[in-house]
């Protein structure tokens, strides 16, 4: 395990977890959302990013922590292994409302309110988005998926690295 991406609907926990494989591997973490956001909100542009994207995946060990379905392919195409955390919509719901007010390593500021945006996201990940991966781990068999369902088996694994 050298190149991981670990993805999953926003309030999954994809930034916890990724920050608990960085401490058990020593692997280098970066938090995709610390690539397209600048601390005003504002982003990049998608050339800057896939070109930002590009430089990372020609790294020789890395961990993505982030969604950004449109570089899923690029992404999957140039892992080893795959952490998809597959949780029901109302637990990443909750994760989307508590951090609110929290200070965080993966993104440039703190959330004061919920986002409308953001809850919509949540609310339509799965149907958009796990037939496209699903898709991604036949194309590119020889990757090491990962697919959580809870919280606890997640941690169950960490555990066994």
């Amino acid at each position: 395990m050298k190149r991981v991406v670990v993805t999953g609907s926003p309030g999954s926990g994809k930034s916890v977890l990724s920050l608990k494989l960085k401490e058990k591997t020593g692997l280098p973490l970066v938090h995709l959302d610390n690539v397209w956001w600048k601390p005003d909100r504002t982003h990049i542009t998608r050339e800057e990013f896939d070109a930002a994207l590009a430089d990372i995946l020609k790294e020789d060990e890395w961990i993505l922590d982030g969604s950004y379905s449109r570089t899923f392919e690029p992404r999957i195409a140039a892992c080893d292994t795959v952490i998809l955390l597959d949780y029901d919509t109302d637990v990443c719901m909750r994760g989307i409302m508590d951090r609110v007010g929290q200070t965080r390593p993966d993104i440039p500021w703190t959330e004061q309110t919920l986002d409308p945006e953001l809850v919509e996201i949540v609310r339509t990940y799965k149907q958009r988005n796990n037939p496209v991966l699903s898709e991604l781990f036949c194309k590119y068999p020889d990757k090491d998926v990962h697919i959580f369902r809870t919280r606890e088996e997640a941690d169950r694994w960490l555990a066994t690295i």
